[in-house]
């Protein structure tokens, strides 16, 4: 498993990093903002698909 760089002592896997770093934020802004990305997300995807079939409707 990868590691981060760093000396022996305390040393985590780069996934045990991630799910600290992901649950400080659950802590942090709560089920709210998780929602909210995940909007914004599917907005961006939705406007992007939109948008390669205007382009290939052009063609």
């Amino acid at each position: 498993m990868a590691r981060i760089r760093g000396g022996s002592k305390g040393q985590m896997t780069v996934a045990e990093a991630g799910r600290k770093g992901g649950l400080t934020v659950r802590d942090e802004r709560g089920h709210e903002f998780y929602e909210e990305i995940g909007r914004k997300g599917g907005h961006k995807v939705r406007d992007l698909i939109a948008a390669g079939k205007r382009a290939l409707e052009r063609k």
